[in-house]
Protein backbone atom coordinates (compact mmCIF):
# COMPACT_ATOMS: atom_id res chain seq x y z
CA UNK A 1 0.00 0.00 0.00
CA UNK A 2 2.35 2.63 -1.35
CA UNK A 3 0.12 5.63 -0.58
CA UNK A 4 -0.12 4.75 3.11
CA UNK A 5 3.25 6.05 4.21
CA UNK A 6 4.43 8.27 7.03
CA UNK A 7 4.62 11.38 4.84
CA UNK A 8 1.06 11.03 3.58
CA UNK A 9 -0.30 10.24 7.04
CA UNK A 10 1.44 13.31 8.39
CA UNK A 11 -0.05 15.42 5.57
CA UNK A 12 -3.49 13.99 6.32
CA UNK A 13 -3.26 14.75 10.04
CA UNK A 14 -2.00 18.28 9.38
CA UNK A 15 -4.89 18.93 6.98
CA UNK A 16 -7.39 17.72 9.59
CA UNK A 17 -5.77 19.78 12.36
CA UNK A 18 -5.90 22.96 10.29
CA UNK A 19 -9.36 22.51 8.78
CA UNK A 20 -12.31 24.47 10.18
CA UNK A 21 -15.07 23.20 7.86
CA UNK A 22 -14.85 19.61 6.61
CA UNK A 23 -17.03 17.93 4.01
CA UNK A 24 -17.32 14.22 3.24
CA UNK A 25 -18.63 13.14 -0.18
CA UNK A 26 -19.05 9.82 -1.92
CA UNK A 27 -20.40 8.54 -5.22
CA UNK A 28 -23.96 8.81 -6.50
CA UNK A 29 -26.39 6.04 -5.57
CA UNK A 30 -24.35 5.29 -2.41
CA UNK A 31 -23.98 1.66 -1.41
CA UNK A 32 -22.86 0.06 1.83
CA UNK A 33 -19.19 0.79 1.28
CA UNK A 34 -19.83 4.42 0.39
CA UNK A 35 -22.01 4.98 3.45
CA UNK A 36 -19.84 2.85 5.74
CA UNK A 37 -16.62 4.68 4.91
CA UNK A 38 -18.34 8.09 5.12
CA UNK A 39 -19.98 7.44 8.49
CA UNK A 40 -16.73 6.00 9.86
CA UNK A 41 -14.77 9.07 8.77
CA UNK A 42 -17.43 11.40 10.21
CA UNK A 43 -17.19 9.89 13.68
CA UNK A 44 -13.40 9.79 13.57
CA UNK A 45 -13.27 13.50 12.72
CA UNK A 46 -15.75 14.34 15.48
CA UNK A 47 -13.58 12.36 17.91
CA UNK A 48 -10.66 14.52 16.76
CA UNK A 49 -12.57 17.52 18.05
CA UNK A 50 -13.69 18.93 14.70
CA UNK A 51 -16.91 20.87 15.26
CA UNK A 52 -17.99 21.38 11.64
CA UNK A 53 -18.18 18.09 9.71
CA UNK A 54 -20.84 17.49 7.06
CA UNK A 55 -21.62 14.32 5.13
CA UNK A 56 -22.94 15.45 1.76
CA UNK A 57 -24.70 12.77 -0.30
CA UNK A 58 -25.80 13.14 -3.90
CA UNK A 59 -28.93 11.11 -3.17
CA UNK A 60 -30.45 9.21 -0.29
CA UNK A 61 -28.89 6.01 0.95
CA UNK A 62 -30.84 2.72 0.75
CA UNK A 63 -33.14 2.27 3.76
CA UNK A 64 -31.23 -0.78 5.03
CA UNK A 65 -28.29 1.54 5.77
CA UNK A 66 -30.32 3.94 7.91
CA UNK A 67 -28.85 2.39 11.06
CA UNK A 68 -25.54 3.97 10.04
CA UNK A 69 -26.74 7.39 8.92
CA UNK A 70 -29.06 7.66 11.94
CA UNK A 71 -25.88 8.07 14.01
CA UNK A 72 -25.26 11.44 12.33
CA UNK A 73 -27.25 14.48 13.52
CA UNK A 74 -29.75 15.68 10.92
CA UNK A 75 -27.97 19.00 10.51
CA UNK A 76 -24.72 17.21 9.56
CA UNK A 77 -26.25 14.94 6.87
CA UNK A 78 -27.16 16.81 3.70
CA UNK A 79 -28.72 15.12 0.68
CA UNK A 80 -28.25 17.12 -2.51
CA UNK A 81 -31.31 15.53 -4.09
CA UNK A 82 -33.44 17.29 -1.45
CA UNK A 83 -31.29 20.36 -0.70
CA UNK A 84 -29.17 21.06 -3.79
CA UNK A 85 -28.37 24.69 -2.98
CA UNK A 86 -27.31 23.92 0.59
CA UNK A 87 -25.15 20.99 -0.55
CA UNK A 88 -23.38 23.16 -3.13
CA UNK A 89 -22.76 25.98 -0.65
CA UNK A 90 -21.34 23.60 1.95
CA UNK A 91 -18.95 22.09 -0.57
CA UNK A 92 -17.79 25.47 -1.81
CA UNK A 93 -17.32 26.78 1.75
CA UNK A 94 -15.40 23.74 3.02
CA UNK A 95 -11.67 24.03 3.42
CA UNK A 96 -11.16 20.25 3.44
CA UNK A 97 -13.19 17.61 1.59
CA UNK A 98 -12.80 13.84 1.94
CA UNK A 99 -13.69 12.04 -1.29
CA UNK A 100 -14.51 8.44 -0.52
CA UNK A 101 -15.13 5.41 -2.75
CA UNK A 102 -14.90 7.12 -6.15
CA UNK A 103 -12.00 7.86 -8.49
CA UNK A 104 -13.18 10.98 -10.38
CA UNK A 105 -15.52 13.90 -9.72
CA UNK A 106 -18.09 12.85 -12.33
CA UNK A 107 -18.98 9.86 -10.15
CA UNK A 108 -20.67 12.30 -7.74
CA UNK A 109 -23.28 13.33 -10.37
CA UNK A 110 -24.95 16.62 -9.37
CA UNK A 111 -22.19 17.39 -6.85
CA UNK A 112 -19.52 17.43 -9.56
CA UNK A 113 -19.72 21.14 -10.39
CA UNK A 114 -19.57 22.35 -6.77
CA UNK A 115 -16.79 19.86 -6.00
CA UNK A 116 -14.77 21.03 -8.98
CA UNK A 117 -15.24 24.70 -8.08
CA UNK A 118 -14.46 24.23 -4.40
CA UNK A 119 -11.09 25.64 -3.34
CA UNK A 120 -10.87 23.11 -0.52
CA UNK A 121 -8.05 20.62 -0.22
CA UNK A 122 -9.48 17.32 -1.44
CA UNK A 123 -8.31 13.98 -0.07
CA UNK A 124 -9.15 10.88 -2.10
CA UNK A 125 -9.55 7.49 -0.41
CA UNK A 126 -10.56 4.93 -3.01
CA UNK A 127 -10.05 1.37 -4.23
CA UNK A 128 -11.04 1.68 -7.91
CA UNK A 129 -8.68 1.59 -10.88
CA UNK A 130 -7.22 4.71 -12.50
CA UNK A 131 -7.96 7.53 -10.04
CA UNK A 132 -7.80 11.08 -11.38
CA UNK A 133 -4.85 11.99 -9.16
CA UNK A 134 -4.51 15.50 -10.58
CA UNK A 135 -7.91 16.49 -9.13
CA UNK A 136 -6.90 15.84 -5.51
CA UNK A 137 -4.48 17.36 -3.02
CA UNK A 138 -3.70 13.98 -1.46
CA UNK A 139 -4.45 10.50 -2.80
CA UNK A 140 -4.79 7.18 -1.01
CA UNK A 141 -5.48 4.70 -3.80
CA UNK A 142 -5.22 0.93 -3.46
CA UNK A 143 -6.85 -1.65 -5.72
CA UNK A 144 -5.66 -4.82 -3.97
CA UNK A 145 -8.04 -4.24 -1.10
CA UNK A 146 -11.62 -5.24 -0.41
CA UNK A 147 -13.27 -1.85 -0.13
CA UNK A 148 -12.95 1.85 0.57
CA UNK A 149 -13.95 0.99 4.13
CA UNK A 150 -10.94 -1.27 4.52
CA UNK A 151 -8.71 1.44 3.07
CA UNK A 152 -10.10 4.00 5.53
CA UNK A 153 -9.37 1.51 8.32
CA UNK A 154 -5.79 0.98 7.14
CA UNK A 155 -5.26 4.76 7.06
CA UNK A 156 -6.86 5.55 10.41
CA UNK A 157 -4.96 2.78 12.16
CA UNK A 158 -1.74 4.62 11.19
CA UNK A 159 -2.78 7.97 12.69
CA UNK A 160 -1.46 9.25 16.01
CA UNK A 161 -4.91 9.08 17.58
CA UNK A 162 -5.50 5.38 16.79
CA UNK A 163 -1.84 4.26 16.85
CA UNK A 164 -2.42 0.68 15.64
CA UNK A 165 -5.05 0.07 18.31
CA UNK A 166 -8.44 -0.67 16.73
CA UNK A 167 -10.12 -0.26 20.12
CA UNK A 168 -9.23 3.45 19.92
CA UNK A 169 -11.63 3.87 16.98
CA UNK A 170 -15.00 5.41 17.84
CA UNK A 171 -17.41 2.50 18.20
CA UNK A 172 -19.64 3.79 15.40
CA UNK A 173 -16.62 4.07 13.11
CA UNK A 174 -15.76 0.44 13.80
CA UNK A 175 -19.34 -0.67 13.11
CA UNK A 176 -19.54 1.39 9.91
CA UNK A 177 -16.22 0.03 8.62
CA UNK A 178 -17.29 -3.56 9.25
CA UNK A 179 -20.57 -2.85 7.44
CA UNK A 180 -18.90 -1.29 4.41
CA UNK A 181 -16.39 -4.10 4.07
CA UNK A 182 -19.11 -6.74 4.50
CA UNK A 183 -21.33 -5.32 1.76
CA UNK A 184 -18.53 -4.75 -0.75
CA UNK A 185 -17.23 -8.30 -0.37
CA UNK A 186 -20.73 -9.78 -0.52
CA UNK A 187 -20.19 -11.05 3.03
CA UNK A 188 -16.61 -12.23 2.38
CA UNK A 189 -17.49 -13.99 -0.88
CA UNK A 190 -15.59 -11.64 -3.25
CA UNK A 191 -12.51 -9.41 -3.30
CA UNK A 192 -11.07 -10.56 0.00
CA UNK A 193 -7.40 -10.35 0.94
CA UNK A 194 -5.42 -11.38 4.03
CA UNK A 195 -5.68 -7.77 5.20
CA UNK A 196 -9.48 -8.00 4.98
CA UNK A 197 -9.63 -10.80 7.53
CA UNK A 198 -7.09 -9.11 9.78
CA UNK A 199 -9.26 -5.99 9.76
CA UNK A 200 -12.40 -7.98 10.53
CA UNK A 201 -10.67 -9.76 13.40
CA UNK A 202 -9.40 -6.49 14.87
CA UNK A 203 -12.83 -4.87 14.64
CA UNK A 204 -14.50 -7.86 16.27
CA UNK A 205 -12.15 -7.55 19.23
CA UNK A 206 -13.37 -3.97 19.73
CA UNK A 207 -16.88 -5.24 20.36
CA UNK A 208 -18.43 -4.78 16.91
CA UNK A 209 -21.66 -6.80 16.81
CA UNK A 210 -21.35 -8.59 13.47
CA UNK A 211 -24.53 -10.60 13.99
CA UNK A 212 -26.49 -7.39 14.40
CA UNK A 213 -24.90 -5.94 11.26
CA UNK A 214 -25.77 -9.03 9.24
CA UNK A 215 -29.33 -8.97 10.51
CA UNK A 216 -29.72 -5.31 9.53
CA UNK A 217 -28.18 -5.91 6.10
CA UNK A 218 -29.80 -9.17 5.10
CA UNK A 219 -32.91 -9.71 7.22
CA UNK A 220 -34.70 -6.42 6.61
CA UNK A 221 -35.71 -6.81 2.97
CA UNK A 222 -39.00 -5.50 1.66
CA UNK A 223 -41.63 -7.94 0.44
CA UNK A 224 -41.36 -6.32 -2.99
CA UNK A 225 -37.66 -7.18 -3.21
CA UNK A 226 -38.25 -10.89 -2.52
CA UNK A 227 -41.17 -11.12 -4.93
CA UNK A 228 -39.18 -9.31 -7.61
CA UNK A 229 -36.24 -11.64 -7.05
CA UNK A 230 -38.48 -14.63 -7.79
CA UNK A 231 -39.86 -12.92 -10.90
CA UNK A 232 -36.36 -12.04 -12.07
CA UNK A 233 -35.01 -15.58 -11.73
CA UNK A 234 -38.08 -17.30 -13.19
CA UNK A 235 -39.16 -14.94 -15.95
CA UNK A 236 -36.61 -12.22 -16.69
CA UNK A 237 -33.20 -13.90 -16.60
CA UNK A 238 -31.68 -14.90 -19.94
CA UNK A 239 -28.54 -17.01 -20.34
CA UNK A 240 -26.70 -16.82 -23.66
CA UNK A 241 -24.57 -19.44 -25.36
CA UNK A 242 -21.52 -17.40 -24.36
CA UNK A 243 -22.26 -17.98 -20.67
CA UNK A 244 -23.67 -14.53 -20.03
CA UNK A 245 -26.68 -14.19 -17.74
CA UNK A 246 -28.55 -10.92 -17.94
CA UNK A 247 -31.65 -9.26 -16.54
CA UNK A 248 -33.29 -6.09 -17.84
CA UNK A 249 -35.51 -4.23 -15.40
CA UNK A 250 -37.74 -1.54 -16.83
CA UNK A 251 -39.33 1.20 -14.76
CA UNK A 252 -42.80 -0.37 -14.99
CA UNK A 253 -41.62 -3.66 -13.44
CA UNK A 254 -39.85 -1.88 -10.59
CA UNK A 255 -42.88 0.30 -9.88
CA UNK A 256 -45.21 -2.70 -9.86
CA UNK A 257 -43.10 -4.30 -7.13
CA UNK A 258 -42.67 -1.08 -5.15
CA UNK A 259 -38.90 -1.19 -5.56
CA UNK A 260 -36.90 1.45 -3.69
CA UNK A 261 -33.24 2.39 -4.10
CA UNK A 262 -31.13 -0.52 -2.85
CA UNK A 263 -33.83 -3.18 -3.19
CA UNK A 264 -32.04 -4.80 -6.15
CA UNK A 265 -28.68 -4.85 -4.34
CA UNK A 266 -27.02 -8.24 -4.90
CA UNK A 267 -29.34 -9.40 -7.71
CA UNK A 268 -26.50 -9.30 -10.21
CA UNK A 269 -24.44 -11.78 -8.16
CA UNK A 270 -27.04 -14.56 -8.10
CA UNK A 271 -26.63 -15.92 -11.67
CA UNK A 272 -22.90 -16.48 -11.10
CA UNK A 273 -23.85 -19.47 -8.94
CA UNK A 274 -25.07 -21.22 -12.10
CA UNK A 275 -22.62 -23.65 -13.68
CA UNK A 276 -21.37 -22.35 -17.02
CA UNK A 277 -22.24 -18.71 -16.35
CA UNK A 278 -19.09 -16.60 -16.53
CA UNK A 279 -20.59 -13.10 -16.50
CA UNK A 280 -23.78 -11.56 -15.13
CA UNK A 281 -25.36 -8.21 -16.02
CA UNK A 282 -28.24 -6.29 -14.47
CA UNK A 283 -29.64 -3.35 -16.42
CA UNK A 284 -32.11 -0.92 -14.80
CA UNK A 285 -34.03 1.85 -16.51
CA UNK A 286 -33.37 5.30 -15.06
CA UNK A 287 -33.97 8.90 -16.13
CA UNK A 288 -32.32 9.33 -19.53
CA UNK A 289 -30.04 6.36 -18.99
CA UNK A 290 -29.86 2.66 -18.30
CA UNK A 291 -27.71 1.76 -15.31
CA UNK A 292 -25.52 -1.31 -15.71
CA UNK A 293 -24.03 -3.64 -13.09
CA UNK A 294 -21.58 -6.35 -14.19
CA UNK A 295 -20.09 -9.24 -12.25
CA UNK A 296 -17.84 -12.00 -13.51
CA UNK A 297 -16.03 -15.12 -12.42
CA UNK A 298 -12.27 -15.32 -12.25
CA UNK A 299 -10.75 -15.35 -15.72
CA UNK A 300 -13.33 -13.00 -17.24
CA UNK A 301 -12.92 -9.26 -16.80
CA UNK A 302 -16.05 -7.34 -15.86
CA UNK A 303 -13.93 -4.19 -15.75
CA UNK A 304 -12.75 -4.42 -19.38
CA UNK A 305 -16.25 -5.25 -20.59
CA UNK A 306 -17.65 -2.23 -18.76
CA UNK A 307 -14.96 0.06 -20.15
CA UNK A 308 -15.27 -1.12 -23.74
CA UNK A 309 -19.04 -1.47 -24.06
CA UNK A 310 -20.90 0.22 -21.19
CA UNK A 311 -19.17 3.58 -20.54
CA UNK A 312 -17.94 2.42 -17.15
CA UNK A 313 -15.36 0.42 -15.25
CA UNK A 314 -14.54 -0.74 -11.76
CA UNK A 315 -12.79 -3.85 -10.50
CA UNK A 316 -11.66 -6.95 -12.36
CA UNK A 317 -14.75 -8.95 -11.38
CA UNK A 318 -17.18 -6.23 -10.32
CA UNK A 319 -17.91 -3.18 -12.45
CA UNK A 320 -20.62 -0.78 -13.47
CA UNK A 321 -21.55 1.54 -16.26
CA UNK A 322 -24.37 3.24 -18.09
CA UNK A 323 -26.01 3.47 -21.48
CA UNK A 324 -27.32 6.90 -22.37
CA UNK A 325 -30.68 7.21 -24.13
CA UNK A 326 -30.78 7.89 -27.05
CA UNK A 327 -27.03 8.40 -27.61
CA UNK A 328 -25.98 4.80 -26.92
CA UNK A 329 -29.26 2.96 -27.19
CA UNK A 330 -32.79 3.82 -28.33
CA UNK A 331 -34.36 2.69 -25.06
CA UNK A 332 -34.83 -0.12 -22.56
CA UNK A 333 -36.60 -2.25 -25.18
CA UNK A 334 -33.33 -2.49 -27.13
CA UNK A 335 -31.23 -3.49 -24.11
CA UNK A 336 -31.41 -7.27 -24.55
CA UNK A 337 -30.10 -7.18 -28.10
CA UNK A 338 -27.40 -4.69 -27.11
CA UNK A 339 -26.21 -6.99 -24.32
CA UNK A 340 -26.12 -10.09 -26.49
CA UNK A 341 -24.31 -8.38 -29.37
CA UNK A 342 -21.72 -6.58 -27.27
CA UNK A 343 -20.95 -9.33 -24.76
CA UNK A 344 -20.57 -11.79 -27.64
CA UNK A 345 -18.12 -9.43 -29.36
CA UNK A 346 -16.23 -8.87 -26.12
CA UNK A 347 -15.98 -12.50 -25.02
CA UNK A 348 -15.06 -13.73 -28.50
CA UNK A 349 -12.14 -11.29 -28.57
CA UNK A 350 -11.15 -12.02 -24.96
CA UNK A 351 -11.17 -15.79 -25.57
CA UNK A 352 -9.13 -15.28 -28.72
CA UNK A 353 -6.51 -13.29 -26.81
CA UNK A 354 -6.07 -16.19 -24.36
CA UNK A 355 -5.16 -18.68 -27.09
Amino acid sequence: MEDINSANIETLEKAIDEARRIGIVTHMKPDGDAIGSSVAMYHYLKACGKSSVKVILNDRQPAYLDFLTDSIPMEDLIISEKMPAEADILLRDSDLVFCLDFNAFHRTDRLEKALTESKADKILIDHHLDPDRSAFSLVFSETDISSASELVYQILIETRRIAHDASALPQMSATALMTGMTTDTNNFANSTFPSTFRMASALLTTGVDREDILSRLYNQYSEGRIRLMGHVLKDLMTITEDGVAYVVLDRKTMEEHGIQEGDTEGFVNIPLSIKGVRMSLLLKEDDGRIRVSIRSKRGTSANRCARLHFNGGGHENAAGGKLMVPQDISGIEAAAQYIEDHTHTYLTKEDGNKK
